[in-house]
């Protein structure tokens, strides 16, 4: 088990050192003691390790990860995860607003509350929320899925391309293009695949699906108010 104290050590040279492992390193657990709210920690990690951080995070937290897994023992501040590639991210408290923003792939739980924007612009990341989201969560989400276990704030999935909403909760409102479909056998088992990954046990038939309605793909005149 490798140790950082950042009431003692510096973040630079934490993030210097997590940077550094290869594919086949030998130091593969790693503990962050006294975070204190830093501002990205753990960012651009590109091996299969695994990080603990014991506490809460600021900005930034895991942001851009690849293959590393890494765990945050508290809650996290504004863009958790943005832009992941792969590997797994798990916030047991809540998160700011835009978590898991423009991911490409991996899989992010929250299992407190998500603020606003949670998932904005993903690009097949999949992310799973044990709580709540805010509002214009999915904004523009293309591809990958959202899985939220409470209730949705305004605008779900405004201007959503394809990627897949799951919510247990009510939805405050839909945004613009985005409805709810219909809940097939292949959704319900990727949506039990998730929840089994996040370590949840809701029934996937508790939760509606929301989709993107396609109208917004190519102007029309028709649609213009929802532009």
């Amino acid at each position: 088990m490798q140790r950082h104290d950042l009431a003692t050590d510096d973040l630079r040279s934490l993030n210097a050192a997590l940077q550094a492992q290869a594919v086949h390193t030998n130091q593969t657990e790693w503990e962050v003691l006294n975070p204190r709210g830093a501002h990205a920690i753990a960012v651009g990690l590109d091996a299969p390790i695994d990080v603990t951080v014991m506490g809460s995070t600021g900005y930034y937290c895991a942001g851009m990860n690849k293959q590393a897994r890494i765990h945050v023992t508290g809650s996290a501040g504004p863009g958790v995860a943005e832009n992941m590639m792969s590997g797994t991210v798990v916030i047991d408290g809540d998160a700011s607003q835009y978590a898991g923003a423009s991911g490409h792939g991996g899989l992010l739980v929250v299992r407190g509350n998500a603020a606003s924007r949670c998932g904005i612009s993903m690009k097949g990341i999949d992310i799973v929320v044990g709580g709540n989201v805010g509002h214009m969560s999915a904004f523009m989400a293309q591809k990958g899925s959202l899985v939220v276990c409470g209730d949705a704030g305004e605008a779900l999935g405004d201007s959503l391309y394809e990627a897949r909403l799951y919510v247990r909760g009510s939805v405050k409102s839909l945004g613009a293009d985005c409805v709810e479909k219909e809940m097939r056998d292949h959704h319900r088992a990727e949506l039990g695949r998730l929840l089994a990954a996040a370590g949840l046990d809701h029934d996937p038939g508790s939760f509606r699906r929301y989709g993107s309605a396609r109208q917004l793909y190519h102007f029309h005149v028709d649609n213009a108010g929802a532009y």
